[in-house]
């Protein structure tokens, strides 16, 4: 039902403009081209799901972004309606609903295209299919979701926090990315059209339209905006785009012949050299590296400086993904011959992004993470030569020595002081003192050096039991624990349950986790290796 409210508000709001056109257009009779007005409706609710079709004279793939709104729009709202009927329980199902608009709404996309088909026209079924699926599972997911978190009172914040930090900070970076390159695409383009008003007044003149028509016109070029918007955007990163075969409109230089006439078209610049004013535009890219560079390091800090700078290219790496994919939906042929070639290149448009809004975001992920993390250790004092100098170590206590078993006993002789030993000397050849690695000598025990007393090796021996005994004592409590758990395995196999099913909260609340951090100081290189 929803898919189906979906497409039938969509359709019957195309064939109310299409009858509106053919009432403002001169006509026969009703009755003989009532058939063409809804063939013509459902072409163009085809076209806004971006589906390309076939002429005579070649493909028509140029299709205006912003159609894609309207069925957008409705499906947003046909799946807040099927979560407030169905009540989805919890957030891992949304994709189900989506699913559930998704398929129909595909379905009726690709009856639509065969229903369309004419000798002259040719919808393509395959992309009405894949089209109207993605389109559809995309919008109507997100209804879906967003009446579930109105439901639960949950915000877009508490969805983002459940995210692990790394990919929500860099998710966080591509789209501030991509939206600033946009954003600086959209003022490029309403400049040089300010700068071009005359011209695209005088093409407005020279095609008559009239009330009814030029409201039509203008609702025309108000759904190739976002097109135009990515020809800007393309433009802004440097290989720019075409406008027919054998074209070019680059800050390079521009290229370009016969256009249409369509007063949104006099935003391009004439043929010679790139307006000077256009060239500021080649630095919104290094702008918007720069700003997701800082969004990716903000939420997810890095202890390691050197691992800031990759995250920060991964962050324009995935904006030029992103911008190649706008490249390539919103360009495309307009018909045979010179019109074949519309548009920007993907695969430039791509790779020329990853370079610059990586670079930029990478140097400025590099200094966010530094003030980020400037104040997490403190400042060490550094010795003369600029490195660090080592913090004093405190001294070892004597550890107490038990008293043996003869010092306790009457009358028995008190154990003689060892001899300090003397400090063994080097040959001068071989590197001793502050360094990575630090030479210390080790004596041999001369002749007539005591040996160590039993009471000693008593002692020894004592402790090495005691050792042991603590091993063996951690070695049993382990097997109990293990044998414990496969009690507890075999009970909840035996009331039904299966190992790779999610235990209950209550289980999951019952056992403590603990997180462990270890952090190698820096000075511990200066220590005597041995």
């Amino acid at each position: 039902m929803a898919a189906a409210t979906a497409a039938g508000l969509g359709l019957a709001v195309i064939i109310t403009l299409a009858m509106i056109g053919w009432v403002a257009a001169p006509h026969d009779a009703f009755g003989e081209e009532i058939g063409d007005i809804l063939r013509g409706a459902v072409l163009a609710w085809l076209v806004g799901h971006h589906v390309s079709f076939s002429v005579p004279d070649g493909q028509i793939a140029l299709l205006p972004l912003g159609l894609v709104l309207l069925p957008g729009l409705l499906l947003y709202r046909s799946g807040r309606w099927l979560a407030r009927s169905c009540s989805i329980p919890r957030l891992r199902y949304v994709y189900r609903a989506a699913l559930a608009i998704a398929g129909p709404y595909a379905a009726i996309a690709g009856t639509l295209a065969l229903v369309a088909r004419t000798e002259s026209v040719e919808p393509s079924m395959p992309r009405a299919l894949a089209m109207g699926f993605v389109i559809a599972f995309l919008a109507g997911g997100l209804g879906a979701l967003r009446q579930m978190t109105l439901d639960k009172g949950v915000s877009v914040r508490d969805l983002l926090d459940l995210m692990p930090a790394r990919p929500r900070s860099l998710l966080v970076g591509m789209l501030v990315s991509t939206g600033t390159l946009l954003l600086g695409g959209l003022l490029l383009f309403l400049v040089a059209l300010a700068f071009s008003l005359p011209e695209a007044v005088e093409m407005t003149r020279t095609l008559r339209p009239g009330l009814v028509g030029g409201a039509l016109l203008l609702v025309v070029q108000l759904a190739y905006l976002p097109n135009a918007v990515v020809f800007s955007v393309c433009y802004a990163l440097g290989p720019g785009f075409a406008v027919g075969t054998g074209t070019v409109v680059a800050p390079t230089g521009v290229s370009a012949g016969a256009l249409p006439v369509l007063p949104m078209l006099a935003a391009v610049p004439e043929n010679g050299a790139a307006p000077v004013a256009s060239l500021i535009a080649l630095a919104v890219p290094f702008a918007a590296g720069a700003l997701g560079g800082v969004l990716t390091q903000r939420s997810a800090p890095d202890a390691v400086s050197e691992a800031a700078p990759l995250w920060g290219f991964v962050c324009g790496v995935t904006t030029g993904t992103l911008c190649a994919a706008l490249a390539e939906v919103a360009g495309g042929p307009l018909g045979g011959e010179r019109l074949s070639e519309m548009g920007p290149s993907a695969w430039q448009v791509g790779l020329v992004a990853a370079l610059e809004v990586g670079v930029a975001a990478a140097v400025a992920a590099w200094a966010a993470n530094w003030w980020y993390t400037r104040g997490s250790h403190p400042s060490r004092p550094r010795s003369a030569r600029g490195r660090r100098a080592p913090e004093p170590r405190p001294e070892p206590q004597p550890r107490p020595e038990p008293h043996s078993v003869s010092e306790s006993r009457p009358g028995s002789k008190p154990r003689p002081e060892p001899k300090p030993r003397p400090e063994p000397e080097l040959p001068p050849d071989v590197p001793v003192g502050e360094g990575l690695a630090t030479v210390t000598p080790l004596r041999r025990r001369e002749d007539g050096e005591s040996r160590p007393t039993p009471d000693q090796d008593g002692r020894e021996d004592t402790e090495r039991t005691d050792r042991a005994a603590e091993r063996a004592a951690h070695r049993q409590a382990r097997r109990e624990l293990r044998e414990q758990r496969r009690e507890e395995r075999r009970a909840r196999r035996a009331e039904g349950g299966r190992w790779w099913r999610r235990r209950p909260a209550e289980d999951e609340e019952s056992e403590e986790l603990y997180g462990i951090t270890y952090e190698a100081e820096p000075d511990q290189t200066d220590a005597p290796q041995s």
